[in-house]
């Protein structure tokens, strides 16, 4: 039996993060501007 490539599911692993932190990190560019405004909405009906 092959024995384990530890380094290599590691190494996905990191990859896996850095993808998932990249796109959260577009979503955050992007969705600011619609957040926004949904906010100062709430703000405006006191």
């Amino acid at each position: 039996m092959a024995k384990p490539n530890y380094a290599f599911e590691k190494r996905q692993k990191e990859i896996a993060k850095k993808k998932k932190k990249e796109e959260k990190r577009l979503q955050k560019l992007k969705s600011p501007e619609s957040t926004d405004a949904s906010e100062t909405d709430g703000d405006t009906t006191d």
